[in-house]
């Protein structure tokens, strides 16, 4: 069997698709589509891609560890904090940067500062503004992404809950994230 692109297919490619179009569901009001099916040629010796292909199919099944879950910020720490008996132990600013240099800044600054043991960050984003944006431009695009960033699986082993900033802090243009202790690996 030839590809679009011309390439000839192994049979453990043509496995690897069937099981592929096993596991899609189609769309509402449409009938699944089968695959199709290749003449049967004579079984091939079980070679070293083959093995590879089977296990390689076995361990997609197994589902990838669940990242931990987000909590939010404890009542009495809001407390504290607004009443300016809790401080912020490290903070990172975010203005003027653009969204990749902001997502590596932020990536790397909670490393850091979970390493370090800090409990307590303030993210500062800045709010946007109601000054028109220049054509190709967004306002306020760190504030909607820093949230987005901060949910995803990749930071999740480092961010323990996050919540909006109290006023004195940066309102709604900062976030206080709480990091996740790390955890030290015994001998």
């Amino acid at each position: 069997m030839r590809s679009r692109r011309g390439k000839t297919l192994t049979e453990a490619d043509i496995a690897l698709w069937r099981q592929v179009a096993r596991s899609v569901k189609p769309l509402p009001g449409r009938a699944p589509i089968e695959p199709e099916p290749v003449p049967p040629a004579t079984a091939p010796a079980p070679t070293e891609t083959s093995v590879l292909v089977v296990a390689t199919l076995a361990s997609a099944k197994a589902v990838p560890p669940a990242a931990p879950p987000l909590a939010p910020i404890e009542r009495r720490l809001r407390t504290q904090l607004r009443r300016g008996r809790q401080e912020v132990e490290a903070s990172i600013d975010l203005h003027g940067m653009r969204q990749d240099e902001a997502h590596l800044a932020l990536h790397s600054f909670l490393r850091r500062e979970q390493a370090r043991g800090t409990r307590l960050a303030l993210i500062v984003t800045g709010k946007g503004g109601p000054a028109p944006a220049l054509f190709g431009e967004e306002r306020g695009v760190l504030r909607r992404m820093v949230p987005h960033w901060l949910r995803l699986s990749e930071l999740r082993p480092l961010v323990l809950g996050f919540e909006e900033a109290e006023q004195r802090h940066g309102g709604s243009g900062a976030l206080y994230v709480r990091l996740r202790r790390l955890r030290e690996h015994g001998p």
